[in-house]
């Protein structure tokens, strides 16, 4: 192995004023340069010295022995698994397994996000009281090692290639249906199963009947599912008390905590992983709340990347179901490490939140001496961002990206890196560029000047996969080139040829700050055990032209109609319980047989006071998203109740001359009234509905209009605000009013003032009286001090 003070005396060499060979190669600095060297082993150059001279360095670069080296990558399911070991997704994984920083770093260790509810891993969380599974099951598949697998099982290279195949399509097999035996769901696999070491083909066909066998993991093999996260969770069992019931688990999370992690290690040594490769940064349930700079503020990572709100993300917050527990042996692994990489991904959903769990950030600055790197993202992603905060006619700069950290995270970003590893986009073809841009995809700008002005060091390298290129006609991270960009960063460190990070004051003083305590919040397989409940005692009725009286649903239609309820209110977690409260029951009314007038709106839905039912034309039901808006707008208007005494629409006359009408609404006395929401607070909502109240009465509301002046009734406002504000899609007439919230204000219209000011309050409003989020700061004063 070279020692340090050898490679210094060549870089000394290599930058020497008499022959500045470094002057020739591509790249802003000492280390861009010297990467450019040691990923593009092609490069030659006429003179035979300077040629001679670029050899003998590479050579010596990559000689250096890194075995010993504890490196920790953190981040989330995709971008994390990529640099590991690959993509282990993707199709053509299974072709080339053995790759990325696994094949570099002996001792490599990930640290994962674990806030994923959406797709497979959402459906476990309706059964399961576990963190979520899904990425990890990525990460794990990627960090499948050769020389594991050839010591593990006395296997030669041939068949350790094919064992890591049969995992891949172990692990991302998929289902809808049913599987009618634990040897037929391998099989459906289509993995060579024979291939498979004795041992491991054991191990599966073992996890595969405790599927079968439990009766706390038997209903997750009616939901769609991959096979992969339903053995990681059959392994967590099998280290559960087979005595101890789905409530007796819910309850007793220390002990589903120390089941988590031997299962995840008893996993990891199976299938060909090195020992403590892969941990979640948490085992506390936890789920992800997203604060756009509108004030709208939701919760779950999965609405995050599909309501694209059309406003930047102004904060991310973790909601953890008790005190977040920080694991000891990620404590140590961060104190220890030589290198710390923060792995490209989904910049709200990955590495934000792994370095919210209290703790983890402070372990990371405490380690002085380690190699710390962000690798950038690439490109633009929909609904996080493809706007920018503090510049939102623009895209995302990479020094944004650092800005989002620095504000999401407690104490900042300072300690957590030095160094940012971006693309060279130089290098890419513009045909592939504009390939993209056709596509609406564009790439983060990595905007040397803003990263080092912010007080890091950048280095721009050509670490995209000329493989994914060719084959997929795709730019993303390369494996290989990135290990190797990070060997050498490594290398200059350690001769002490790293640049310094350049001193900045940039970035203000960070204001973030994880609460001293967590309160005890449901767990989602609870939520969803309770929606269940509480939809089983709804009266579900239809009304045809074939009858004057409603009729009960026959059973299975009833069933559907549950069912779907339960669904669409899983989705949305800002849902309460105190929400489902105020209706007792669904009519489906037949659309020949629909009354209700239609002369403020085309919703096909309401709630109707005097039975306390959700009333829906049949019709909306034929449709899964025409129902969701009709229901989530009923379900809002529910919140309100009986809220109204009379609502009359009167004529207003002046000197005989009819000039306009007056929309006078009265509101019950308050002990007459049943709602959601108190006698004070629909008062205040009213006025935000341009509602004046009566002088003479508390009670009494009126709004004036013109002849031909639309208007929007408070009830049916309300229903619309509220499915808005839990998916901005549904309700595209609010997102027309709110679209006030987008433009700058001018001081010159005193109107648009007060009705930005309307605007902002609605929504607080509403984030904090119907929905019931508080914040650990103001966002008024965010808003002032925007970074």
């Amino acid at each position: 192995m070279p020692e340090p003070c050898e490679i210094a005396r060549q870089l000394q060499n290599l930058t020497g004023t008499s022959f500045a060979a470094l002057d020739f190669l591509p790249g802003a600095n000492l280390a861009e340069k010297v990467t450019a060297l040691m990923l593009e082993r092609t490069i030659a150059h006429q003179n035979p010295e300077l040629a001679a001279t670029y050899n003998s360095f590479q050579d010596l670069v990559t000689s250096i022995d890194v075995s010993n080296l504890k490196v920790v990558a953190l981040g989330g399911g995709t971008g994390l698994s990529n640099i590991i070991g690959g993509d282990s997704k993707q199709h053509s994984w299974k072709e080339t397994p053995f790759t990325g920083m696994k094949e570099v770093f002996a001792k490599l260790h990930s640290v994962v996000c674990v806030t994923d509810d959406g797709g497979s891993t959402g459906e476990l969380l309706k059964d399961l009281p576990l963190i979520a599974l899904g990425d990890l099951r990525h990460v794990l598949l990627s960090a499948v090692r050769n020389d594991a697998l050839i010591k593990r099982y006395q296997l030669d290279d041939r068949t350790a290639l094919k064992v890591a195949q049969a995992l891949h399509a172990i692990f991302n097999y998929r289902f809808i249906s049913r599987p009618h035996s634990s040897t037929e769901l391998l099989t459906d696999t289509g993995a060579d199963l024979g291939i498979l070491p004795v041992a491991l083909r054991n191990f599966f066909y073992d996890l595969s009947k405790q599927l079968f066998n439990d009766e706390r993991l038997a209903p997750t093999l009616y939901r769609p599912q991959c096979l992969g996260n339903l053995l990681l969770a059959a392994a967590i069992y099998k280290k559960l008390d087979p005595q101890l019931t789905a409530g007796d688990l819910i309850a007793s999370h220390q002990v589903v905590r120390t089941a988590t992690i031997r299962g995840l290690a008893q996993i990891e040594h199976f299938i060909g992983t090195r020992k403590n490769s892969v941990f979640p940064c948490t085992t506390t349930s936890s789920q992800l709340q997203i604060l756009y700079d509108n004030g709208v503020l939701v919760t779950s990572e999965y609405k995050s990347g599909h309501a694209q709100r059309g406003y930047p993300v102004d904060r991310v917050l973790m909601e953890f179901s008790r005190n977040p527990y920080f694991q000891p042996e990620v404590e140590q692994l961060i104190a220890s490490a030589d290198i710390i990489v923060f792995a490209p991904g989904s910049l709200y959903t990955s590495i934000i939140p792994i370095l919210q769990v209290p703790g983890l950030a402070d372990a990371i600055r405490h380690n002085h001496s380690a190699l710390k790197l962000l690798v950038a993202n690439i490109w633009v992603q929909k609904g996080e961002t493809d706007t920018a905060r503090d510049s939102p006619d623009r895209k995302f700069y990479v020094s944004d990206l650092i800005r989002a950290y620095h504000r999401n995270i407690p104490g900042g970003v300072k300690g957590l890196f030095t160094s940012v590893l971006g693309l060279n986009m130089r290098e890419v073809p513009g045909s592939t560029l504009q390939r993209y841009a056709l596509e609406d995809k564009e790439p983060i700008y990595f905007d040397r000047h803003g990263v080092e002005a912010l007080g890091f060091r950048t280095v721009a390298a050509r670490i995209y996969s000329d493989t994914q290129l060719q084959n997929r006609g795709v730019i993303q991270h390369d494996p290989a080139a990135l290990a190797g960009a990070i060997k050498t960063l490594w290398a200059l460190k350690t001769s002490e040829f790293l640049d310094g990070a350049p001193v900045s004051s940039a970035l203000p003083t960070a204001d973030f700050f994880c609460p001293g305590k967590y309160p005890v919040k449901q767990i989602p397989c609870h939520r969803y055990e309770k929606i269940q409940a509480l939809m089983h005692f709804l009266s579900t009725e239809t009304l045809t032209s074939h009858s004057s009286l409603p009729q009960k649903m026959e059973e299975a239609q009833r069933r559907r109609l549950l069912d779907r309820l339960v669904e669409l209110t899983w989705l949305h977690p800002d849902i309460l319980f105190d929400h489902l409260k105020y209706f007792r029951g669904i009519t489906l009314i037949a659309e020949d047989c629909w009354k209700r007038s239609q002369q403020w709106d085309n919703v096909f839905s309401f709630y109707d006071p005097v039975d306390r039912k959700i009333k829906i034309r049949q019709d909306q039901t034929e449709n899964l998203n025409s129902f969701e808006v009709v229901f989530l707008i009923a379900l809002g208007q529910s919140l309100l109740g009986n809220y109204a005494q009379t609502k009359e629409m009167v004529t207003v006359s002046h000197d005989s001359h009819t000039v306009g009408k007056m929309y006078k609404l009265q509101l019950r006395e308050r002990d007459q009234l049943k709602s959601y929401l108190s006698f004070e607070q629909i008062s205040t909502y009213l006025e935000f509905c341009k509602m004046q109240p009566a002088q003479h009465s508390e009670s009494i509301f009126t709004r004036m209009l013109n002849f031909d002046e639309g208007f929007t009734p408070p009830g049916l406002f309300f229903g619309l605000f509220y499915a808005w504000y839990l998916d901005n899609r549904f309700a595209p007439h609010i997102e027309y009013k709110m679209s006030i919230m987008k433009n700058d204000i001018s001081d010159l219209i005193p109107e648009q003032i007060r009705t930005h000011f309307c605007r902002e309050t609605t929504i607080t409003f509403f984030r904090e009286q119907v929905f019931r989020h508080t914040l650990p700061f103001s966002t008024h004063q965010q808003k002032k001090g925007k970074l």
